[in-house]
This record gives C-alpha cells, structure tokens and sequence, in this order.
C-alpha cells in the first residue's frame, strides 16, 4: 500500500486543520493509501527537549503573540526565522532524515512554509525518488523562502492564479505547478446542514430575525475582537474566540453587562465552527486564509482589515477580497462600523459576489497526489 505524510506544524491552527481535511477526503474517497498526518515539531525533536528546557512548544512562539494581538513588526520577525533555520539546516535535514529512515514514505506532502528546503533535503537523502509535494495554505506566497523552493525537486499545489504566477517568476518547472480552486478547508463545510438559523440564534440568546455579524481570528482568537466588539454597539454578534479563555471570559462579561440591544454569544472553542458561521449574515475577521475561505464557503461577506500588524504572508489576502469584491477592507477596527453598514446595507451585491467563488481544492488536491504518483 501506497503510504503518504501529511506534514504540519500546529502554529496558527491552519495547517493542521489542512492535513486533517486531506486526510479525511482521503479515506472517503477510498483511495489505496495510508495516509499519515505528522507533526514537523515531533519529527525533529521527538523528546520534547524544548518544552522541557523552556516550558513552551515551538508554536507558542507564533500562537501566543497572536492570541495577544502582537502582530506588529512580525516581518523582521519571520526574516529572523528564517535566518534561523537556514542557520541550524543540516542538523535539521539529518533528524528529519532519520524520521523516514525508520517510517519510510512513498510521498511527503507538506502543508507549511519555511521548512520545505530542507524537508525536501532530507526526503532525497532517505528516500531518492519520493516525490515532494507543498499544498500552499495561503493564499500566495511570500517570497522568499516561505512555500516555494525552486533549487529543490518540488511540486507546488496552488490555489491561486496569483501564487501560480509566483511559482513560474521563481524558476518552477510548469509541470511541477499544479492550479486547484483555492484553499483546503474541511469537508463538512460543503454538505447542505440542515439547522433552523432563527431556532440556533435563539439557543445562543440571539435575536432570532436580526442582522448578525460572525467574528473569528482563526483558533487562538486575538485580542482585537475586544475593539470589534465596542466599536460595534447596534450589531447582534457571534464572537468566535478559539482556544483564548481569557479573551472569552472578558467577552462575555462585558455581554453580560450590555443594555441588551445588540445581544452577542460568546463561543469558545469549538469543532462546530460551520455551524456557528451559519448563523450570521457576514464575517468579520482577520484575513487569514482559512476563516476567509470559510466563510465565503458559507456565503458571508466579508470585513477584513489591512495595516502595519497585519502578518505580510496575509497581506494579499486583502487584495484577494477587493478583487472579488467579497467585501470590504479597512485601515483598523475603528472604521469597522461604517465597513459593516456598508456590507448589510448592500448585502445582496456582497452575496452575489461570495456565490461566485467555487472552491472544490479539498476534493481535488487528492487527484493532483495521484497524478504526481503515476509520474514518478
């Protein structure tokens, strides 16, 4: 049996949530492989040294300034990375590939950037002729050295015109690039959901029949919804604030000090993220390529912003939505008020234009692996 790694690493919750999307199509499309989901972290330090030398996994790093909302300067930040890792290479590429000496692979497909050089180094040592596969989970890339590396033996699942265009100015080989519909994001976001909007919103102490607004920052929330929420005093809101109890915990007694003309549900975190976007009427948010992809999926308009904080690899995401027209973009939360009014206010227009976007990639990346198998 054909055997492949889904490679993640669980800063941002994104790429995770990717490999287990793929995954899942996997087995419910009856394909002959065994499909592995394999935290990068755990390759290369099995013993959990960091943890213990410092009390935090390796995505604390990431994940805690953005629960924060310490997003400010996080291009100096990334470069520092990178440097990093450029820096500790080789040993890198010896622990990972010791990883596939001991659990060889038919292909490894990775879902995250900054490593794939040296992912790819490591694979050709312990596996000459395993393909190597990267599925972009943004939007585009983030050059250099964040998804593509053209100098290695790489295919380059797109899920943009804008990031196939990236690809080919780097130096890809056409045929190593491979186009799908846009991001990878669960596979119980297409069925049709059989629930009651009036009767949910109603279950969360909601206005049955009022406009209704989602927020959501991905799965560690963000400390911005905390300005969202105050700019925001005639707007019935859903406040999605993922693994941040404590952001939660001031959300919600501030709910329960309001006068109660615009009720808000506070909603920690949760595997229903669908069912919750059901119940509004746009999405309010960062602009994360997962919580846009989901909420377009579920026809929510979209208000986003784009400043000096906004993470780069997430800049062009923004221009994503203004050439869709799938909602609007503002400088900083204090203008969320008027973007939102502009939305509900031509809500139709807006509805149109999410109705317009067809992203299958979740379903189609899978065929992509095949083809890419039956070359090799």
């Amino acid at each position: 049996m054909t055997t492949i790694d889904l490679v993640y690493f669980n800063a941002g919750g994104g790429h995770r949530a990717a490999a287990q999307a793929l995954e899942a199509v996997i087995r419910e499309q009856r394909r002959p492989w065994q499909v592995r989901c394999v935290d990068l972290v755990t390759m290369v330090d099995p013993a959990a040294r960091f943890r213990r030398f410092t009390g935090l996994a390796p995505e604390d790093l990431y994940n805690k300034p953005l629960a924060r909302g310490w997003t400010l300067g996080m291009g100096p930040q990334l470069r520092a990375l990178q440097g990093l890792v450029r820096l500790g290479h080789a040993p890198l590429v010896q622990r990972l590939q010791r990883h596939w000496q001991r659990a060889p692979a038919d292909m490894v497909v990775s879902l995250l950037p900054n490593f794939n050089r040296a992912i790819a180094g490591a694979l050709a040592r312990a596996l000459p002729g395993a393909p190597f596969v990267t599925v972009l989970t943004d939007l585009a890339d983030h050059p250099p050295h964040f998804w593509i590396e053209p100098e290695v033996a790489q295919h380059v699942v797109c899920g943009t015109e804008r990031a196939v265009e990236q690809a080919l100015a780097l130096g890809c080989e056409r045929q190593r690039i491979h186009r799908v519909s846009g991001m990878v994001i669960r596979p119980d976001f297409y069925p049709p959901l059989a629930a009651d909007r009036e009767v949910e919103r109603a279950r969360l102490g909601l206005r049955p029949d009022r406009r209704t607004a989602v927020v959501m920052f991905g799965g560690q929330g963000s400390a911005e919804m905390l300005e969202i929420d105050a700019a925001l005093d005639d707007v019935q809101l859903v406040l999605m604030c993922g693994h941040n109890r404590a952001l939660a915990a001031e959300l919600a007694q501030r709910a329960h000090a309001r006068d109660g003309r615009a009720p808000r549900a506070v909603v920690g975190f949760t595997a229903e993220v669908r069912r919750h976007l059901q119940l509004g009427d746009l999405f309010i948010g960062k602009p994360g390529p997962g919580c846009l992809s989901e909420a377009v999926q579920q026809g929510l308009p979209i208000v986003t912003v784009r400043n000096a904080r906004t993470m780069p690899q997430e800049r062009y995401n923004t221009d994503w939505v203004r050439e869709h027209g799938l909602g609007v973009v503002v400088r900083r939360w204090a203008e969320v008020k008027p973007a939102v009014h502009e939305v509900l206010g031509r809500l139709d227009h807006y509805r149109a234009a999410v109705a317009r976007v067809d992203n299958r990639a979740v379903f189609e990346v899978p065929a992509v692996l095949e083809q890419v198998l039956r070359r090799r």
